[in-house]
């Protein structure tokens, strides 16, 4: 089936497709976040960046999970098998550098000691078995020490 769209149209419809802050990394961000965990965003761990930037970063545990659609990361179900007609020798070898890139990157974490937790966005559909998954990599939400968060009240300390 040829594109309904111009190749101006086209263009411009992917140029608006983002790459963070997307609707299936805000669903697993909300998700994790009402459980009690915290996390940094986009590759942060501390002053360096981590490779592939990855959505979450868990520092303290050296966890990090990346949020993947599966057409554009080339996964195995049957959204990201869908093979565009236009222009598919391109897409062909995109989607192949990219799904090459991510395993890349996923060894360099792994061999720099972090733990990688792919979820893909056919996933998302099963909410229940989706925090299954996201709480047995994680582990434990920890628990705050008694007091660390408390400050003194204004005029009560010392007396």
């Amino acid at each position: 089936m040829a594109d309904r769209l111009t190749p101006e149209q086209r263009s411009w419809n992917m140029s608006r497709i983002r790459g963070k802050n997307t609707k299936p990394e805000l669903l697993v961000r909300r998700l994790l976040h009402a459980k009690g965990y915290r996390y940094r965003l986009h590759g942060g761990a501390g002053k360096s960046r981590l490779p592939g930037n990855p959505d979450l970063v868990f520092a303290g545990r050296r966890k990090v999970i990346f949020v993947n659609g599966c057409f554009w990361h080339f996964h195995d179900c049957r959204v990201g098998q869908h093979a565009p007609k236009a222009n598919a020798t391109f897409w062909e070898a995109k989607r192949t550098r990219t799904r090459s890139r991510d395993a890349d990157q996923r060894r360099q974490l792994e061999e720099a000691g972090w733990e990688v937790l792919t979820v893909w966005e056919c996933e998302l559909k099963d909410g229940s078995a989706l925090e299954n998954q996201l709480v047995q990599f994680l582990g434990d939400v920890a628990i705050p020490r008694h007091g660390s968060n408390l400050r003194p009240q204004h005029g009560t300390h010392g007396t």
